[in-house]
């Protein structure tokens, strides 16, 4: 299985602006790893940050989305 982009450069950068929101969030509001709410935010955070460096994201695959118009 080749991991086809499916990710396309605006959901890239809302991604990692996501990601990089919810890890602070996590360490400034939720305590970082003492709570479970910390922990479930900075896990979220990191794999929306992992998908848009990558450009690949599996729930898309799975779905049949894609946000990018290249087809590799």
């Amino acid at each position: 299985m080749s991991l086809v982009k499916n990710v396309g450069s605006t959901d890239q950068a809302i991604r990692i602006v996501a990601g990089l929101v919810l890890i602070g969030l996590a360490f400034l509001k939720l305590g970082g790893f003492a709570s479970t709410a910390g922990i479930v935010s900075t896990v979220v955070g990191v794999v929306l940050i992992a998908t848009a460096v990558i450009n690949f994201c599996p729930a898309y695959r799975l779905l049949g989305l894609r946000t990018t118009k290249s087809t590799n």
